[in-house]
């Protein structure tokens, strides 16, 4: 679905996911446009780990093709990674930065007014007491869903329910990827939720202090990742010393395939 800013510039492929070119600024303005009863539209911030998990899904089965279908079908697809982004531009495509985390931070304190309502998909009691004590202006609801949701029809129906009868402003869906970006396309195609859901992973880990995310100069220097697998490395080594290199040779192959 084609965002809804005026003149907002034509989506930029790369690696076979359409990219609206928004940095955090004109990302920030266009969900300050988002009001409560809107018709329900979706944003999705793919990294490298997003679009490794996608090329290794294949097409074939099921799930992988609805997985693909969510992205390609969400209204606003902002690039999370300065890896993925100098990658596209060593290939010839421009990618503003528009970071998750980030923008979960600016919608606190920049887009969110005293009164709206923010639904939340994913965390637990303790993750919505310290957001309330925080922002005691908002109101925040949530639902918990079990872990394993995609292995389990009640639970993701219950989640879609949510989503759809939420009647928030803004819907945050932190159950992790592809969790999130599924539960995302299920509530659009339910039917009958307003409202803007935003796919955030873990950034209210961050927000509430749970997580630390790395130094601002770290961020720059693109090396987030380093910080992130120095922090948990029993749960991520693999994804950034074995499966995030893959993206190099996916960028070769993508060019290859379009002649270049």
């Amino acid at each position: 679905m084609p965002i809804d800013l005026p003149a907002a510039p034509a989506r930029r492929s790369f690696l076979n996911i359409d990219f609206d070119p928004l940095d955090i600024d004109a990302a920030v303005a266009w969900l300050a446009r988002v009001g409560r009863g809107d018709p329900y539209r979706y944003v999705v911030t793919p990294n490298v780990d997003h679009l490794v998990r996608l090329e290794a899904s294949g097409r074939d089965e099921a799930t992988a093709r609805e997985l693909w279908q969510a992205y390609h079908q969400a209204t606003l697809v902002l690039c999370d990674s300065r890896v993925l982004a100098r990658l596209s531009r060593f290939y010839g495509v421009t990618l503003p930065l528009a970071p998750g985390s980030d923008l979960t931070v600016r919608l606190f304190a920049e887009v969110a007014q005293p009164g709206d309502r923010i639904a939340i998909i994913g965390g637990d009691a303790a993750l919505l007491k310290a957001l309330r004590t925080r922002f005691t202006d908002l109101d925040l609801v949530q639902h918990v869903p079990p872990m394993g949701m995609l292995r389990n029809p009640a639970a993701l129906e219950a989640a879609v329910a949510f989503g759809r009868e939420a009647d928030a402003r803004f819907l945050l869906i932190a159950v992790g990827s592809p969790q999130q970006e599924l539960l995302a396309a299920r509530i659009a195609a339910a039917g009958g939720a307003t409202g803007c859901a935003l796919c955030i992973g873990a950034s209210l880990d961050f927000i509430v202090g749970r997580q630390r995310r790395a130094p601002r100069i770290v961020q720059r220097l693109g090396l987030e990742w380093a910080h992130r697998l120095a922090s948990q490395p029993g749960r991520l080594w693999r994804r950034y010393l074995i499966d995030g290199p893959r993206i190099f040779r996916m960028a070769h192959v993508w060019r290859r395939e379009r002649g270049g």
